[in-house]
């Protein structure tokens, strides 16, 4: 499973990292990134929770 996070999109409120801070983790500005382009298999539950729980939708799962 691969996650991506829309930069147009990512207003920073930071579920995504709260959620799951070994895949997601907040620039110096405070917008989420994607740590690992594949994510593991143990955190694809909690990444499509963080996705679910972006209020923006910046998240996109495949």
């Amino acid at each position: 499973m691969k996650a991506t996070v829309d930069d147009e999109r990512c207003r920073g409120h930071g579920v995504c990292w709260s959620l799951c801070p070994e895949v997601f983790d907040l620039t110096d500005d405070g917008y989420a990134v994607v740590l690992t382009p594949e994510v593991p298999a143990e955190f694809e539950d909690t990444v499509r929770k963080a996705a679910g729980s972006c209020p923006e939708r910046a998240i996109t799962v495949s």
